[in-house]
């Protein structure tokens, strides 16, 4: 049983009359609400370990509310859509959710969804340095800060577990499915999307250049490098 508290949001009484029910019996403490505003209102009241988040409502939006949560807080978001499209998909990603779930879906998925979102890469994983620095870029693996130039950069949790892997394992080329499954758990391995997304989100904040990045590399059709310059030819 767990204790942690679940936000759910969505314009359809009946799915959160559901969402509420099944959580609840597996001992989440789950609120809701029924716009993109009112959990808006609802996280600057209290603290949520987890939102599940409609995309389509009246009002504000999934995607705008996303955008908006993402921009003060690291919790986590799993989308709610009715749209199969890759691009959509995708777009929900990269508006910041952690996960999305496609309308109709069924309860176990949902419990699974969830329980994967809460779970987090355990710090102690790391055996190397817990602060790891290259060109002007600090990363504390222990505090989970970064900095480049001495500025903050801010990450969302799956952004900072995924650069963590990485940094942990550095210049050794890392399998999408090895990534994936350490990251977002045992079934979500062929969810390769969820990883192209973050890797271009954290290319954007590390990267000098995003277009052709010197520390995070593609190694094609096979996974991902974090190269340390330190070990550069």
């Amino acid at each position: 049983m767990s204790t942690e508290k679940v936000l759910v949001v969505d314009d359809e009484p009946q799915i959160r009359r559901v969402m509420k029910s099944a959580l609840t019996k597996q001992g989440y403490i789950v609120a809701d609400a029924r716009s993109g505003e009112e959990a808006l209102d609802k996280l600057r009241e209290e603290r949520y370990d987890l939102i599940i988040l409609d995309r389509n409502m009246p009002g504000m939006g999934g995607l705008a509310a996303c955008r908006s949560i993402r921009a003060n807080s690291d919790i986590g978001i799993i989308m709610l859509t009715v749209r199969k499209a890759e691009p959509d998909k995708i777009e929900a990603l990269d508006a910041g959710a952690d996960d999305y779930i496609t309308k109709p879906f069924s309860m176990p998925e949902v419990l699974a969804r969830v329980r994967a979102n809460l779970r987090r890469v355990p710090l102690s994983s790391h055996k190397g340095p817990v602060v790891v620095a290259f060109d002007g870029v600090e990363v504390n693996l222990g505090s989970r800060h970064i900095s480049i130039g001495g500025r903050d950069v801010h990450l969302t949790p799956k952004q900072f577990e995924v650069l963590h892997y990485l940094v942990a394992n550095p210049n050794v080329a890392i399998p999408h499915s090895k990534i994936l499954q350490a990251i977002w758990g045992p079934d979500y391995g062929d969810e390769v999307e969820y990883l192209h997304v973050v890797i271009n989100q954290l290319r954007k904040k590390i990267e000098r250049d995003p277009a052709k990045p010197r520390y995070i590399l593609t190694e094609p059709w096979f996974g991902y490098r974090f190269q340390l310059p330190s070990s550069r030819s």
